[in-house]
């Protein structure tokens, strides 16, 4: 336990000035069909969570299949095709998840070998994976190219000899992407911005590094070069820093046209933007309006080209919050309800739930906010500042720094935050050997179990 946790002091937005207003659903947060019923519980897809809670048990990820598949298909057609769209599965991985993405049309994003198992588990099709990773085995790598994956996105030097000869061994040959950074500065957290200079993904654009790395594939045995990735970074609301980063990746795709042979040249057609669309976590956020981003993206990406004078590439994108995040909750049961009188002089209120940091790493993390509210019934009290903690042995196992809840809050009481769809149960542990919990799929006024609680027979049955 570490009690000299600091919280930051960032100011805190605007949350929920009422008691009405805490009770009101927020719906561009939570999933589509998400209401509170006459009786005050919450209700998405028709079922209610605390029917959810009683058959499955808290804390629950619970996922509207519904909302998942709606938002793939919305994304597909937004970018004129879901071959083109990549799920980012590090977002949220399952054998159900791949086979929905599989059946909506889209492609896959993997960045280890254990997702590329979990997708080859589920039948994914191949021709439609693109693998990612600044540090691929030799084991990943040969399980990639024997899979028949469509594009391996190449990270290193080092990754280009190894790759060249896992190719050559087993006599394929690989169609390959090169990942660059551009140096594009995108107002998001440090640790998720991911197009600067000085950090572990890719090569650097301003260096040459990148037309190297290039050009290096272009001269490896088996490897087929196909063009040029970047990711500006995650949780983005401005589409400035896509366009600005398409825009200088084509003027270097025009500088290697002129180096390149004829044949090498008319292989180079893919342009992948990477993802990181952001979404509402927030009452007071909005997502990025796909259809806008969209359409504005690829008609920047048609003039850039035509200005340096090369073809129209195809355009990949790999969103994954902005279909996994929006799609799921999590539902905990409120346990210890208490006051603590802080430096100030003034009270807080404490709640603690049955979860914490070990389903929901990213408020540690990234000081990441989320929306919360009761699902069992409607609150009537009055608003007091109040923070949603965890049940481990860490002071910053805080859910919610600050946020106003009615005072009439009590244990047993069934709490959900919203929004927790991407990278919440890919990042979860076993911290306090609390047991990762189940994921619950809701769909037709059905709900059902993807996947099932973790039990600490589970964890016995790894020790030799």
């Amino acid at each position: 336990m570490d009690p000299e946790v600091h919280l930051p002091s960032v100011p805190l937005r605007q949350r929920t000035q009422t008691t009405e207003e805490f009770n009101r659903i927020p719906t561009h947060v939570f999933p589509a069909h998400s209401v509170r019923d006459e009786d005050g519980a919450v209700s998405i897809e028709g079922v209610k969570l605390t029917d959810v809670a009683e058959r499955f048990g808290t804390p629950a990820f619970v996922l509207n299949e519904v909302d998942f598949r709606g938002r793939c298909r919305r994304l597909a057609q937004a970018f004129g095709g879901g071959e083109r769209v990549h799920y980012a599965s590090k977002a949220f991985i399952s054998k159900t998840a791949c086979r929905w993405v599989a059946e909506e049309g889209l492609s896959l994003d993997v960045a280890s070998e254990g997702e590329l198992r979990v997708a080859l588990a589920a039948d994914f099709p191949t021709e439609r994976i693109t693998v990612h990773g600044n540090n691929k085995s030799r084991a990943f790598l040969t399980l990639a190219v024997q899979s028949g994956v469509e594009l391996i996105v190449i990270d290193s030097l080092q990754e280009i000899a190894e790759l060249s000869q896992v190719a050559t061994e087993l006599g394929r040959e690989q169609d390959v992407l090169v990942r660059v950074t551009p140096g594009v500065h995108v107002d998001t957290h440090e640790f998720i911005a991911t197009s600067h200079e000085d950090q572990k993904f890719g090569f650097s654009l301003a260096s040459g590094a990148a037309r190297l790395a290039a050009l290096a594939c272009v001269g490896a045995t088996g490897l087929v070069f196909r063009g040029l990735h970047c990711h500006v970074g995650s949780q983005v609301f401005d589409a400035a820093g896509f366009v600005l980063a398409a825009e200088r990746l084509l003027t270097m795709w025009a500088g290697l046209l002129q180096e390149l042979p004829s044949e090498d040249g008319k292989r180079l057609n893919i342009l992948d933007l990477g993802g990181g669309y952001g979404i509402a976590y927030m009452p007071d956020q909005q997502a990025l309006d796909v259809e806008h981003v969209a359409a504005n993206l690829l008609e920047k990406v048609a003039e850039a080209a035509y200005k340096v004078g090369v073809p129209r590439p195809i355009v990949n994108v790999e969103p994954g919050r902005a279909i996994a995040g929006p799609s799921m909750v999590t539902i905990y049961r409120v346990g210890t309800v208490k006051d603590v009188e802080t430096s100030d002089r003034t009270v807080r209120r404490y709640i603690s739930v049955d979860g914490g940091m070990s389903d929901n790493i990213r408020p540690a993390l990234y000081q990441a906010e989320y929306d919360v509210r009761i699902a069992n019934r409607e609150l009537k009290g009055e608003l007091v500042p109040s923070r949603i903690v965890g049940s481990h042995c860490e002071s910053g196992d805080i859910l919610i720094n600050d946020a106003p809840v009615p005072d009439d809050v009590r244990s047993g009481d069934l709490l959900v935050i919203a929004a927790t769809g991407a990278y919440c149960y890919s990042m979860s542990s076993r911290y306090n050997m609390m047991m990762r919990p189940p994921v619950v799929t809701l769909n037709e006024g059905e709900a059902q179990v993807m996947i099932r609680r973790e039990t600490i027979d589970d964890v016995l049955a790894l020790e030799a």
